[in-house]
C-alpha cells in the first residue's frame, strides 16, 4: 500500500516546478472591472422589490458610481446608509492566550515546568514525562511545553507520539511559529516531507506579514525538494511494480485497464497539480453543461483572474467556468480550475458577493486543499479512472473540507477580497442571503459548508480585527444585468432538456 500511495503522491513531487517559489502578491488596492457595456436594467424581468430593497438598490448603484469615479468618500457615506453595522468583536473565552515565558505560569505550572528540566537534566523518564504531561493537560497555553514534551519523546524514540503532540497544540495555537517548525520537523524526520512542505508553504501564505514568511517559503522550498528526490529514486521500481500489477490483473480477471491506467496514470501524476486538474476539468467540461454566452464568460473570467492574481500563485493557470446549474455551488480543482454554478450568480446580490465565493474557491485551489483530498486513500481507486476514462467523482466535486481546510480559505479569500477594490464582506454578505433563503432553496454550497451562523460571526470578526474595508465597491449594476442574462439562459436550458425528455419517452 505504501508503495502505491507513494505513486499517487508524486502528483506534487513537481508542484511548483515552473516557479522557484510561491510569494503572495502585495495586498495592494485594484480598481474592480469596469465595463465597457451599457449597463441596462434588468428589473423587470426579476422579483417585484418592496420600495425599501428598490430604495437600497438605487443608493448601491450611485455609491459604485461615485466609487469608480474616484469620490470615495461620498461612496463611502452612501455604502454606510445601507449596510448593518457588525455586532462588536467577540473574543474568543475558550482558549486562554499563550504563554511563551514560564515566570508568567501558575506557581503550579511553574512547579511542573521545574520538575520536567530537572527529570531531563538527570535522564530521569519518569521524572520528565509525568510533569510534562500535567504540564499541557493542565496549561495547555504554555507553548515551551509542548515542545519539550515533543523532543523528549523523540530522544526516547516514540516519535509518533511527539507528533501527535505538536498537531494538538498547533491546532489551538496555528499562529505560533515554534509550534509549527517543531511540527515540520517531526514530519520531516518521519520522511512525511510533502505534508510539511505543504504546512510551511499555508503558513506563508497566510501570514505573509509575519517576519518569519519568507523562512516559511524556504522549509517550504527545501521539503519539497526532498520529497521530490525521495520520490525520484523510487520512480523506476513503482512504474515497474506497477505495471507487473496491471498485467497481472488483466491475465487474472481481463481488465483491459489494468496495465494501461496503472502506467498512464503514473505519467500523469508525475507532472503534478497543475496536470492533474487539467486533466479532470477537461473531464468536467465534457460531462457537464457549461454556459457558453460570451458576455457571461467575460464577466466571470475578468473578476475570476483578477481575484487570482493577488492569490501569489503564479505557477497556476487559472481557468473559470459558469456551469449550466441554479443550484448555487461552486466547487475549485487542483491547479486553479474553479467551477461556478449560474445560481451562483443568481442568488448573489453583487458582484462583490460572487467575487467572495469565487475568491473562496481560489484559496482552496491555492491552498492545495482539493489536491490533498483527492490523493486521499478513499480516491486512489478513482484517480485512473478519473483521469482515463473520464468518470466524474461526485466527491471531487463537492469536496468535503475540513473545518481547518475552511477556515483557511476563509482567511485567504477574504484577504484576496479585501485587496482586490470589492467589499470586504462579500462573502459574509452571501452566507447572510443564503440563511435566509435557507428553507426555501436547500443550496449545496450551505449543505457542504454548515455552521452558517458561527461562520457569518467568524467573518465579522476576521473582517474587523483586520480592519478590512467592507464600505467598497459591490458592483450590483453590472450584476443585475448579467443575472437577467443567467435566467434567460437557465430557461432555455429547461425547455430544451423538457424537449430532449420528452424525445426519449
Amino acid at each position: 500500500m505504501k508503495t502505491v500511495w507513494n505513486s499517487l503522491l508524486i502528483a506534487l513531487s513537481l508542484l511548483l516546478s515552473n516557479s522557484a517559489s510561491m510569494v503572495l502578491a502585495e495586498p495592494t488596492t485594484i480598481e474592480p472591472i469596469e465595463h465597457s457595456a451599457p449597463i441596462e436594467d434588468s428589473l423587470a424581468t426579476e422579483a417585484k422589490k418592496t420600495p425599501e430593497e428598490q430604495a437600497r438598490y438605487e443608493k448601491l448603484v450611485e455609491a459604485d458610481r461615485l466609487y469608480l469615479a474616484g469620490d470615495r468618500i461620498a461612496a463611502l457615506n452612501l455604502y454606510r446608509q445601507v449596510k448593518t453595522p457588525f455586532a462588536e468583536v467577540s473574543s474568543p473565552t475558550s482558549k486562554p492566550e499563550p504563554i511563551l515565558d514560564p515566570t508568567q505560569l501558575a506557581p503550579a505550572g511553574q512547579v511542573y515546568w521545574r520538575e520536567a528540566l530537572a527529570g531531563i537534566a538527570q535522564k530521569l523518564e519518569s521524572r520528565i514525562f509525568v510533569p510534562l504531561q500535567l504540564l499541557v493537560e493542565r496549561y495547555p497555553e504554555f507553548i515551551p511545553g509542548h515542545l519539550r514534551l515533543a523532543q523528549a519523546l523523540k530522544d526516547y524514540n516514540r516519535s509518533e507520539e511527539a507528533l501527535q503532540i505538536l498537531e494538538k497544540a498547533y491546532g489551538l495555537y496555528p499562529n505560533q511559529p515554534d509550534l509549527l517548525k517543531a511540527k515540520i520537523a517531526a514530519q520531516a524526520a518521519s520522511e512525511n516531507w510533502l505534508e510539511a512542505s505543504i504546512a510551511a508553504r499555508q503558513f506563508a501564505l497566510l501570514n505573509p506579514d509575519h517576519p518569519e514568511a519568507a523562512e516559511f517559503t524556504r522549509l517550504a522550498d527545501d521539503n519539497l525538494k526532498r520529497y521530490r528526490s525521495h520520490l525520484r529514486s523510487q520512480l523506476r521500481g513503482n512504474a515497474i511494480a506497477s505495471v507487473l500489477t496491471g498485467a497481472l490483473s488483466y491475465a487474472l480477471i481481463g481488465n483491459i485497464f489494468g496495465p494501461i491506467s496503472a502506467v498512464e496514470t503514473i505519467a500523469i501524476l508525475i507532472q503534478g497539480e497543475q496536470a492533474i486538474g487539467e486533466r479532470i476539468a477537461k473531464s468536467a467540461q465534457r460531462q457537464l453543461d457549461l454556459v457558453e454566452d460570451p458576455e457571461v464568460l467575460d464577466y466571470v473570467n475578468e473578476l475570476g483572474q483578477k481575484l487570482a492574481k493577488l492569490s501569489g500563485r503564479d505557477d497556476f493557470e487559472f481557468e473559470f467556468y459558469v456551469v449550466l446549474d441554479e443550484d448555487l455551488n461552486a466547487f475549485a480543482l487542483p491547479g486553479g480550475k474553479i467551477f461556478i454554478h449560474a445560481g451562483a450568480i443568481i442568488h448573489s446580490n453583487s458582484e462583490a458577493e460572487l467575487a467572495g465565493l469565487i475568491a473562496h474557491e481560489i484559496s482552496h485551489a491555492v491552498l492545495s486543499h482539493g489536491f490533498q483530498l483527492v490523493t486521499q486513500a478513499n480516491a486512489i481507486d478513482n484517480v485512473a479512472v478519473l483521469i482515463k476514462r473520464g468518470g466524474i467523482v461526485s466527491s471531487l466535486l463537492t469536496l468535503n473540507y475540513s473545518r481547518e481546510m475552511e477556515q483557511q480559505a476563509d482567511i485567504l479569500g477574504t484577504r484576496i477580497l479585501a485587496a482586490s477594490g470589492y467589499a470586504a464582506d462579500g462573502l459574509r454578505n452571501l452566507m447572510v442571503t443564503l440563511k435566509k433563503e435557507q428553507p426555501e432553496f436547500p443550496f449545496t454550497f450551505l449543505s457542504s459548508h454548515p455552521d452558517t451562523d458561527n461562520r457569518i460571526r467568524y467573518l465579522e470578526n476576521l473582517i474587523q480585527r483586520n480592519s478590512y474595508n467592507r464600505y467598497a465597491y459591490e458592483g450590483v449594476a453590472r450584476h443585475a444585468q448579467i443575472q437577467t442574462r443567467i435566467r434567460k439562459l437557465l430557461r432555455e436550458y429547461e425547455r430544451q432538456s423538457r424537449q430532449r425528455r420528452r424525445h426519449r419517452n
